[in-house]
């Protein structure tokens, strides 16, 4: 009897019982017997060189078991990508790194570059008195000017921040096609302006926690919130000198990420702790320690021209982009990668220049965040092509529609878009639900007599599948199958994280279609680097598009194996998609991406002219998934997306002061609330099934956030006739525009 399928279901999530009823244990809830409790130190000023660290009175204390800095890391660096930034920073003696850690000298070492640097674990009886002793460790300090500002570090003349940026830039990206110059000087309308967008918190509500120990084994163990646990054993195994099979790392249900677990936080002290003290030790942030403790979203300046001709063919675009990638890389040049393949849309121009780079500050680092570039891009992107239908009074969504990619459209990178480009219909289905009202802004406003006004703004964008730029994209899956006549259980392994998307309740649909098999046969071992290979990481909306290609490809291996009657049978397989390749440094040309996503948005607001407060009424959402594993997972993927999309247009508003943050509690910092969230959100579910992806699935986790800004920004200037190039578009800056227009 044939298995009824999983997919297109929108099962009850796997999870579900077990987080509702609090049976789930996120790190913060782990105990274990004989469990201490550590602390970390943060530096608290953004540039400094550290003479000396006195912990002696620290240690004094009773019930402090040990305390950790710099010196006693075997090899204190690490990075996502590159390995540019200290463990802990260490003391300078004379100039020099200090005898312990002399013989393994970084050149990085020994500069506080920004506040959240950690500088001490503290490992205690108690949490208060690792608090406690945390406050009577003494650093002599001595303060080095901060720069703050992407345009003051690029200066000749400006201070050297980092040994191996020369100039402050970690990376840039040069892309050269057609003549621009010739094609603006053809062109009949051109929009040049000047964007800025600005940092953005994770957020998430679990903040950084986790608990280390040596397991049964032997292996130093950890359990802690991430979104790739082998990359996570990997980096504690380099710093620590450590093989990697001795190296665990465990993920129990995770409270959020969307970027902000990608880089170390708590994972390398703490298992310094649990090694030198040979006992478990937990540690919790509060939210505070969060907020100046891990990355943001980057913060991009952008100058951008656009040129059309009359009838709204697009002939041209050029741009100079910057991010303030903080200290160190993180993911930085990776990010500065997706920003520069989206800066000019999903649009078929002949002629494109783009200048973009990633400049060291000593604010708090930039790293991955949902988008991961494409939201600062398209924003710049979109904001343009609405502003150019507004110039040529052409419906925003026809002059989409005229320039849009297609199969086979050539982009800026030179070589034709992947096959299965739906963006044409993705644009379609998204206008055709909620008409739009023309490209002008409302004629009758007036800011004297009018306390409201409405408006609908229109967006549309793409975004990579998958890691790119030539990284060997990989995802493993082991399958198990246990019976005699029949398959009585099968034993799906794989290392995927569940940051709480649902990722393991879609690989549960996708092993019950690739095995036929109902899901009470089915058992999942997951996120453990004990017991399977790496899936990746838990971003790049990649996960269920590698993970289906891992899990059907041990399926038919193991099931091929079953039919030759080799019974039980275990089979490992390592999915790859196709290759893809580095840009050219001069021209940009390459086929950097593996495939693409596609969405469309349109946004209703209400402006209140006295208070610049802005509410959305309605926002339309139509995405491409190729396949859709569970809809309603989907649907909650776009809500969620939204929130956050609004939350960077309107109302995260991260603030620094020569590289100390002012909003670092959620008192200062405000994210949506329910009441923020728009009276509707319409999720269209497009399946447009991709070529390149197994079961037709192309990944969309992030694709709903990353127009909400654009959107929402052109629907304010449909409603007012003011353009606002700042983000977020908090109640102030509106306000201030308004009164400055009119």
């Amino acid at each position: 009897m044939q298995q009824p399928s999983l997919l297109g279901q929108s099962i009850t999530r796997i999870d579900a019982r077990a987080k509702v009823t609090g049976q789930a244990h996120y790190p913060g809830d782990l105990t274990m017997p004989g469990m201490a409790h550590a602390k970390v130190l943060f530096a608290r000023r953004p540039h400094a060189r550290v003479r000396h660290i006195d912990i002696s009175a620290a240690l004094a204390l009773p019930g402090v078991l040990g305390i950790f800095t710099g010196a006693d890391v075997p090899n204190n660096e690490y990075g996502l990508v590159l390995f540019d930034a200290p463990v802990m920073v260490s003391e300078l003696e004379n100039g020099n790194l200090a005898a312990g850690n002399a013989q393994n000298l970084k050149l990085f070492d020994g500069i506080v570059r920004h506040i959240g640097e950690k500088m001490a674990i503290i490992v205690a009886e108690t949490e208060k008195i690792a608090e406690h002793a945390r406050s009577l460790i003494k650093i002599n300090y001595e303060d080095l000017p901060a720069i703050t500002d992407i345009h003051e570090a690029i200066k000749p003349d400006a201070p050297q921040l980092h040994p191996h940026y020369p100039g402050n830039v970690i990376q840039r990206y040069r892309v050269r096609r057609g003549d621009v110059e010739a094609a603006f000087a053809q062109a009949d309308v051109i929009i040049e302006d000047t964007y800025w967008m600005g940092a953005q918190e994770h957020a998430y509500l679990q903040p950084e926690a986790g608990l280390a120990y040596i397991d049964e084994t032997g292996r130093l163990t950890i359990q802690v919130a991430g979104q790739w646990t082998h990359e996570d054993q990997a980096q504690i195994a380099h710093a620590l000198k450590l093989p990697l099979d001795q190296v665990r790392v465990i993920y129990p249900a995770i409270g959020g990420a969307f970027g902000g677990r990608e880089d170390m936080s708590v994972q390398i002290v703490l298992c310094l702790a649990a090694q030198r003290l040979n006992r478990p030790v937990k540690i919790i942030w509060t939210r505070e320690e969060s907020m100046i403790g891990h990355h943001k979203r980057h913060p991009f300046w952008v100058h951008a021209k656009l040129g059309a001709t009359k009838d709204g063919k697009l002939v041209a675009a050029k741009i100079n982009g910057m991010s303030d990638a903080g200290p160190y890389n993180y993911t930085s040049n990776k990010v500065l990668g997706n920003f520069t393949g989206t800066c000019v849309g999903p649009y078929d121009i002949p002629n494109v220049a783009i200048d973009s780079a990633a400049v060291v500050t000593n604010n708090i680092p930039s790293g991955a965040f949902r988008g991961f570039g494409a939201p600062q891009g398209l924003f710049v992107a979109e904001t343009q092509i609405n502003k150019m239908a507004v110039a040529l009074g052409i419906d925003p969504v026809e002059l989409r529609r005229r320039n849009c990619w297609h199969d086979g459209t050539i982009t800026p990178f030179n070589t034709p878009v992947p096959p299965g480009c739906s963006l044409n219909e993705v644009i379609s289905a998204c206008a055709e639900n909620k008409k739009l009202e023309g490209a002008a802004p409302n004629a009758s406003f007036s800011i004297l007599n009018s306390k409201f006004a409405k408006g609908t703004g229109f967006a549309c964008g793409h975004k990579n599948i998958g890691f790119s730029f030539g990284y060997p994209e990989n995802s493993a899956c082991t399958v198990e199958l246990h019976g005699n006549s029949e398959i009585e259980q099968a034993i799906v392994s794989l290392a995927g994280a569940d940051c709480g998307q649902g990722a393991h309740t879609a690989f549960l649909q996708i092993a019950s279609e690739a095995l036929s098999l109902p899901r009470e046969k089915i058992e999942l071992q997951l996120s453990d680097t004990s017991t399977s290979g790496s899936s990746g990481s838990a971003s790049a909306s990649r996960l269920t598009y590698m993970t289906a290609g891992a899990i059907v490809g041990a399926a038919k291996a193991a099931l091929a194996k079953w039919q030759d009657e080799e019974r039980p049978v275990k089979m490992h397989h390592v999915y790859r998609p196709r290759p893809t390749t580095q840009i050219h440094p001069q021209t940009g040309e390459g086929d950097p991406n593996i495939t693409y996503a596609y969405i469309a948005q349109s946004a209703e607001v209400e402006v209140d002219i006295a208070t610049g407060q802005v509410h959305v009424h309605n926002l339309v959402c139509a995405d491409d998934v190729g396949r859709a594993v569970n809809p309603q997972q989907i649907v909650g993927q776009i809500e969620g997306a939204v929130s956050q999309g609004l939350g960077y247009a309107m109302l995260e508003n991260f603030v620094t002061e020569g590289g100390y943050v002012k909003t670092a509690h959620f008192s200062t910092y405000l994210i949506p609330s329910v009441l923020d969230m728009p009276d509707r959100v319409q999720s269209i579910i497009i399946e447009h099934p991709d070529p390149t992806g197994t079961l037709g699935i192309r990944g969309m986790a992030e694709l709903p956030l990353m127009i909400v800004a654009p959107a929402i920004v052109a629907a304010i200037h449909n409603a007012t006739g003011v353009w606002v190039n700042e983000l977020p578009v908090t109640p102030d800056r509106l306000r201030q525009a308004l009164k400055k227009q009119h």
